[in-house]
C-alpha cells in the first residue's frame, strides 16, 4: 500500500508520520521538517506534534518520490556545500563533498588579491559563489549553456549576497574571451553508457555525459584554456577517478607545466591542476 494511502488511517502526529515512514531517519526528519519549516531538532523535541492533513499528505507524496529513487536535494530543493547551503533544481548537478577540493586547490594557489577567476560550467554556481565569498576581492566569472542553470545560479548568488561574481550565458569560453589569472571546471566526464549513470537519472543529462569516454569536454577545455589566461595562470579541473592520467598527459602534450593531480577524501584522484606554459 503506499504511504500517502497509509495516512488516511494514521494518527498525524509528528512521531507517528516518522515512525510510518521506510525511509532512514534522517531523511524523514529532513522531509518532514522542512514541509513544516521547523528544525529537524524541534521534531525530535516534540513528537506529539499535531500535522495539518495537507501537510501530512505532501511529506507522503515526498516520502514516495524518495522511495523511487529521487534525490533528496531536490525534493529540499537545496544542499550544503563548503558549509553554505545552496538552492539546486532538476536542472543542476546536485553539489557534492568531493568538488569541494576543487575549491580549496583553488583557494590554496595563493593569487593576488585581486585575482580574475573564471568557473566553467557554473550549474548551480557553488564552485563560483564559494571561490566568491572565500576571497571577497576575487572577481568571478563564472558561465554555463543552460538558461535553467544560470536561474538557479544567480537565485544563489542573491541569496548568498556573492556580489564578486558574474554570471554569463555562453558554451565554454564563447562568454569569456578575456585573460584570467585562474579557471576551474567541473565539466561533464561520465562516458555515455556508463553504469554509474542510472543511479542519477534524475540529475542533467548533459552535466554529466561528455563524448570521447568522457573526456571531450575535458580535452576542449584544456585545448581552449592557455589562450584565456594570463602568463602563468593556473587551470584546475575535476574528472573522473580513472582519467587523471589521460589529462595528465595531454596537459603534458600541450606544454603545460607544473602538472599535478590531488586524491580527494577517499584516496581518489579527483583534481588535476597545471599552469600555463604560454608566456
Amino acid at each position: 500500500m503506499p504511504f500517502s494511502d497509509e495516512l488516511a488511517e494514521a494518527d498525524l502526529t509528528v512521531g507517528a508520520l516518522l515512525r510510518a515512514s521506510t525511509l532512514p531517519a534522517i531523511e524523514a526528519r529532513a522531509l518532514l521538517a522542512h514541509q513544516l519549516g521547523v528544525s529537524r531538532e524541534q521534531l525530535v523535541a516534540r513528537p506529539e506534534l499535531l500535522v495539518a492533513p495537507d501537510d501530512a499528505q505532501q511529506f507522503a507524496q515526498w516520502v514516495e518520490r524518495r522511495q523511487r529513487g529521487e534525490p533528496l536535494a531536490y525534493l529540499l530543493g537545496e544542499k550544503e556545500f563548503y558549509g553554505r547551503m545552496f538552492a539546486v533544481s532538476a536542472a543542476v548537478l546536485i553539489p557534492r563533498p568531493e568538488t569541494e577540493l576543487l575549491v580549496e586547490a583553488a583557494l590554496a594557489l595563493g593569487l593576488r588579491d585581486d585575482a580574475h577567476v573564471l568557473d566553467l560550467g557554473t550549474g548551480s554556481g557553488c564552485i563560483g559563489i564559494t571561490l566568491a565569498l572565500e576571497r571577497p576581492r576575487w572577481q568571478i566569472v563564472a558561465t554555463d549553456q543552460c538558461s535553467h542553470a544560470l536561474v538557479v545560479a544567480r537565485q544563489n548568488k542573491e541569496k548568498l549576497r556573492a556580489n564578486n561574481v558574474e554570471f554569463r550565458a555562453g558554451n565554454w569560453f564563447a562568454a569569456a574571451p578575456e585573460r584570467f589569472d585562474l579557471i576551474v571546471s567541473n565539466p561533464p566526464y561520465v562516458a555515455a553508457g556508463d553504469a554509474h549513470l542510472d543511479a542519477l537519472r534524475y540529475e542533467p543529462l548533459p552535466a554529466l555525459v561528455s563524448e570521447a569516454n568522457g573526456l571531450g569536454c575535458l580535452y576542449t577545455i584544456i585545448e581552449d584554456a592557455a589562450s584565456h589566461l594570463v602568463a602563468g595562470g593556473f587551470l584546475a579541473l575535476e574528472h573522473g577517478h580513472d582519467q587523471a592520467t589521460a589529462i595528465r598527459d595531454r596537459l603534458v602534450t600541450a606544454g603545460w607545466l607544473e602538472v599535478q593531480t590531488l586524491q580527494d577524501m577517499a584516496s581518489i584522484d579527483r583534481v588535476t591542476m597545471a599552469r600555463s606554459g604560454v608566456v
